[in-house]
């Protein structure tokens, strides 16, 4: 009857120890969708999956707030390499990321508004994640939202 007890009672705390470990791992990844912020209205503009393949990761927009005259089907007409005149919808915009770390790097980042493609660096801060383009010396960070 004891042994019983106790197996439970191990069963319990093993159960509690392993939800809290699957939390904080979750916390410290970047696999998920993410909300973006226009830079401009400072409004939802959309959502990006990261997802990993082999040890890197990638993101693609899987939603899009449209501002008023865009197209729902709209294509990447100023992207200059093998996305150009791919939809936006579906996208994938996050290229190649190496985790290194805490910082995720390494990889590219395109921005389809405008056709660029920049270095890019990430990094979580108290579950925000900042994802930094660069180009040259000049760089642009923003604060992406995790999707609940």
């Amino acid at each position: 009857m004891k042994m019983l007890f106790f197996g439970k009672i191990l069963l319990l705390f093993c159960f509690i120890f392993g939800a809290d470990t699957f939390a904080i791992a979750q916390e410290n990844d970047i696999v998920g969708t993410w909300k973006t912020i226009d830079d401009e209205t400072e409004k939802e503009r959309s959502w990006v999956e990261i997802y990993k393949q082999g040890t890197k990761y990638f993101g693609k927009i899987t939603k899009i707030y449209l501002r008023p005259g865009e197209k729902p089907d709209a294509v990447c007409e100023k992207c200059t390499d093998h996305r150009k005149n791919q939809k936006v919808m579906g996208l994938v915009i996050i290229e190649n990321m190496q985790k290194q770390g805490d910082v995720w790097t390494g990889g590219k980042i395109l921005d389809p508004s405008n056709g660029q493609v920049y270095s890019c660096k990430m990094w979580l801060e108290q579950g925000v994640l900042k994802v930094r383009g660069y180009w040259g010396i000049f760089y642009r960070t923003q604060n992406w939202y995790r999707v609940k």
